[in-house]
């Protein structure tokens, strides 16, 4: 494994990408997009490259990249593109990925972050959280930020700046959810799993198909690809999937969506609860799992609802819970809706 593979692993596991388009992440404006549009930023994956593509502006590029400013009597020292966060949080991690942009890609970059409960304007205060920088062409730039330096903010937006100009292929900002609960009704069902409600997908025993982070994405799953799925097994199982719940909270009402799993879902699941102050289950010692629902038949391309099947004590509280599917499989999307306790 290269040493980009394992901070983009590292990354992946600890924190979540906070401007994923996936969880509402949106380019607002920049300087300039005339070659290839700023929307390109936030899509999933690297860029790709088709040798032969091109449009009436030009090569066809999978990134943002702005025209050649440098040298040029514009009035533009560098580029700028902002960026409204899918879910507002402290940021522990960048990406900037100039994938195939080989001979167009920026000299350095700085990125800077606000906090706005509407569009940023000419009035909004920015920070810098990454000063400015160099980035190599073609390849993963990753930049680590440290939380303390802007007392652990929940930023809302960031502003990437690229000098002078040029390309770049896809933005990651990795970081960790910090939700707004005064935004909750006294007595409302949440979603504790719900990965814009702060849930986070921890450890799972095997994610060969598709990503850990699916299993509590918004929405349904547009396709296999879009849900949790593991390699066949031979022998029993389970495998499974640990959730940090976004906050302590009790389990009245769970989801377990098969939707587009047909010849390939779970057999029968489980679910279990555990308190715990770390986020540490590698070793899977001394932790204390109890029945959430007992092992529980599940179907194809289905939207299962459980409620009298739950056999945990409905003022039980919980921090973590762990789907159990067996023998093997895939599940698309698990909702967990109860009430948060530890205010």
């Amino acid at each position: 494994m290269t040493k980009n593979e394992e901070l983009t692993q590292h990354y992946n596991t600890h924190y979540v990408d906070l401007a994923s388009e996936r969880i509402g992440g949106e380019t607002l404006a920049c300087s300039d997009d005339f070659f290839a549009e700023m929307e390109n930023l936030l899509k999933p994956g690297r860029g790709i490259f088709i040798d032969d593509k091109y449009t009436e502006r030009g090569k066809w590029m999978d990134g943002w990249e702005s025209r050649r400013s440098y040298g040029r009597d514009n009035g533009r020292e560098y580029d700028w593109c902002i960026i409204r966060l899918g879910i507002p949080g402290v940021i522990y991690g960048l990406d900037v990925d100039t994938n195939f942009f080989r001979g167009n890609a920026p000299q350095t970059v700085s990125v800077e972050a606000c906090v706005s409960e509407g569009q940023p304007d000419a009035s909004t205060q920015w920070q810098t959280i990454l000063s400015q920088s160099p980035v190599d062409a073609h390849s993963q730039n990753f930049f680590e930020i440290e939380p303390s330096a802007t007392a652990n903010t929940a930023w809302t937006h960031v502003r990437l700046n690229i000098f002078p100009d040029g390309g770049v292929a896809r933005f990651r900002v990795y970081g960790e959810a910090q939700v707004n609960w005064n935004e909750f009704v006294d007595g409302e069902l949440i979603d504790l799993a719900y990965i814009k409600n702060g849930g986070k997908a921890l450890l799972v025993s095997d994610m060969f198909f598709s990503d850990k982070n699916n299993l509590i994405m918004p929405g349904r799953g547009k396709d296999m690809g879009d849900g949790w799925e593991t390699k066949r097994r031979r022998d029993p199982g389970p495998d499974w999937s640990i959730i940090k719940l976004a906050a302590k909270g009790n389990v009245q009402k769970v989801i377990v969506d098969t939707h587009h799993f047909k010849g390939n879902f779970p057999d029968h699941f489980t679910l279990e609860g555990t308190v715990s102050d770390s986020d540490d289950f590698t070793s899977g010692e001394n932790v204390n799992w109890q029945p959430i629902i007992e092992k529980t038949k599940l179907y194809a391309h289905r939207e299962h609802l459980f409620l009298k099947e739950i056999v945990a004590d409905k003022a039980q509280a919980f921090t973590h819970v762990r789907l159990n599917i067996f023998p093997d499989g895939g599940v698309s999307r698990m909702r967990v809706f109860g009430h948060r306790v530890d205010k």
